[in-house]
């Protein structure tokens, strides 16, 4: 019953001065707004950029031609890379799940009087969706006997879709590339624009023999990019020596010589990504708590001011038995009141903050969905470290007024 009323009697204290209890604790309200809004957009930023390399694939690891170079001066890409490369990759690598080559190409794509450019347009192996983790929507995928013989047919994005088809189902209808009639025989589930604002789903993939051969009438097997997909990210370390070890077997690279191939793993850029955005939203909420300092200050200063203009109250409850211990409780509970009043309503503008900058960052960067992250442990150490701040800067208003003498309490004017 004493700790309520404790309570009670710290609201009706400060509920005398509304004023100057508001804005005592506005200083706390900003400090714990910023800090969370500062700690969710943080969030929002390293989701946004997980989540667009989960949808480059899983555990992905992009082997690339290296670049030549003579005199110090660089003469251009050595495309050494082949279609039998990735298909040793995937049968030899034991951290390997999946390995597809790629072709990248350019084209128009025809239906009917319709036409599209599409920003991508690849040649890709049996196993690219695997490596992608990319689902289908409608319809199958290729096969590796597809890729064999060279088969005029692909799988389409859900904008091909949009742009050609309309309402028409796609499946079995026929698309031209450059005079070559394709059959569509998938559709591709809808990925969304990636992190640079550009459209995934734009997109027609077929064989990569088909795009060798059929569209850019190449008699060579060369491909420009290896995907490889690890079987677990545990694995990702392994897999890299793996296919490093059997690319320098296959090209031929003696000891000493620099191999004409690099491999990337997606995880280290993600992971540094991920740093730098872990620092920036360590060094910005740092910043936005100093406000919390501020906060401080100003509810030692209200509450210095309040033992002063309440002494007499003071020397009476002394005088009729409260002890030492009661009166510093109690100026320390009305410190902390304030300023987990503030807390409160600094954490719900913080909330609030944080929805309003994502949904402006999506209405104005095209293509971009930031995702909308509310850290309930960040939630949670905002509001305790504003209890610490109420009890730190409490702690010697409450104790200069539990050492007032009585005698002298009830003298004070």
């Amino acid at each position: 019953m004493e700790f309520f009323a404790t309570f009670r009697i710290a609201f009706r204290a400060l509920a005398k001065n509304k004023m100057r209890a508001g804005l005592t604790v506005l200083g706390v309200v900003i400090g714990i707004a910023a800090v969370t809004t500062m700690v969710s957009v943080g969030q929002s930023a390293t989701a946004l950029v997980q989540g667009q390399f989960e949808s480059l694939g899983t555990n992905v690891i992009v082997v690339l031609p290296r670049s030549r170079r003579r005199a110090g001066v660089r003469q251009g890409v050595s495309v050494k890379l082949t279609s039998d490369d990735a298909k040793a990759i995937g049968e030899q690598c034991e951290s390997v799940l999946a390995a597809s080559p790629l072709v990248v190409t350019a084209a128009q794509v025809i239906y009917g009087h319709e036409n599209w450019s599409p920003k991508e347009l690849m040649g890709v192996g049996a196993d690219y969706l695997a490596v992608r983790n990319w689902g289908l929507r409608h319809g199958g995928f290729f096969t590796k006997r597809d890729v064999t013989s060279a088969a005029k047919v692909c799988v389409i994005g859900h904008t091909l879709v949009a742009k050609l088809f309309q309402t028409t189902n796609p499946i079995g209808e026929k698309i031209r590339i450059r005079n070559t009639p394709f059959e569509v025989i998938g559709v591709l589930e809808e990925k969304g624009a990636n992190l640079f604002g550009d459209d995934q789903d734009d997109i027609v993939l077929m064989p990569v023999t088909t795009a060798q051969k059929r569209l850019q009438g190449s008699k060579f097997n060369n491909v420009h990019v290896i995907m490889v997909s690890a079987r677990s990210t545990a694995l990702m370390s392994a897999a890299v020596s793996e296919i490093t070890q059997i690319l320098l077997e296959r090209h031929h690279t003696h000891p000493g010589e620099k191999p004409d191939f690099r491999v990337q793993n997606t995880t280290e850029i993600a992971d540094v990504l991920g740093i730098i955005t872990d620092t920036m939203t360590i060094m910005l909420s740092s910043i936005a708590g100093i406000s919390l300092l501020v906060g401080g200050v100003g509810i030692m200063n209200t509450m210095l001011v309040s033992v002063t203009e309440r002494t007499r109250e003071i020397g009476i409850r002394m005088a009729v038995g409260a002890t030492s211990q009661n009166i510093l409780r109690q100026f320390l509970v009305e410190s902390v009141v304030l300023s987990c009043v503030g807390g409160v309503i600094g954490l719900a503008l913080g909330i609030a903050a944080s929805f309003g900058i994502t949904s402006a960052i999506n209405s104005f960067s095209s293509g971009t969905d930031w995702p909308v992250v509310v850290s309930f442990t960040a939630a949670a150490i905002a509001i305790l470290f504003a209890a610490a701040v109420g009890i730190f800067f409490g702690y010697y208003p409450a104790l200069k007024a539990s050492r007032l003498d009585p005698i002298d309490a009830l003298r004070y004017e």
